[in-house]
This record gives structure tokens, sequence and C-alpha cells, in this order.
């Protein structure tokens, strides 16, 4: 799988812990990811930005995605920087759903 096909994938709903990923192919999806890492039962990134409205564009960005998709993560941000974290509350851990969406904001156009 390449990073461009998981960005096309879409959530769907999953539940029970059947769904969460085992740490080989969490590794290797992660592989197709650069900077995003687990971070307990969840996947993070920070994203640097230059000032406030890029950084509050980004997180408008990653709303828009996380809507379309019915897939909701953790999003902090300050004046230059956002950070976003995704985890499958249903399967207690990490799926698919949160490469998918990851794979999705790389995607983005960033200033």
């Amino acid at each position: 799988m390449t990073r461009e096909e998981l960005a096309q994938g879409q959530c769907v709903p999953l539940s029970g812990a059947g769904h969460r990923l085992d740490a080989a192919r969490l590794d290797a999806l992660l592989a197709l990811l650069p900077g995003w890492a687990r971070d307990g039962e969840a996947i993070a990134r920070s994203f640097d930005f230059t000032g406030y409205e890029a950084t509050l564009a980004f997180a408008n960005a990653v709303a828009r995605i996380a809507q379309e998709q019915d897939h909701h993560p953790d999003i902090t941000f300050g004046y230059s920087r956002c950070r976003v974290a995704y985890s499958t509350h249903s399967v207690g851990g990490i799926s698919l759903n949160d490469l998918i969406c990851a794979a999705k904001i790389e995607a983005l156009p960033r200033p």
C-alpha cells in the first residue's frame, strides 16, 4: 500500500479490539507517514507554521477531514504549532481509520 492509496481510503464504523492494528501492521503503515509516531494508544504528529493564520487554517482543514470521515482527532494548537492525535476509542487503540485520516492530512497543501 502507498501513502496515496491510504489517503484515498474512507473511514468506516469499527467496534471491538479485533479492529486494532497489530504492531507489525502499524509500523508498516507509519513508515508511509514520516513524522507520525505512536503515542501510547494513539498516533500523533506536530506541525509547525509561520504564524497564527496558517496554523488556524491547517487546524480547520483537519477539522473538515474529521467531519467528512466522521473520525475526530484531538487537536491542540497555538501561535505556530498544531498537534494532531488520532485514536479509535471504539476499538481501544489504533485502527486503520487513524492512518487513513493521517494520510489525508499529509495530502493537505501547506503554506
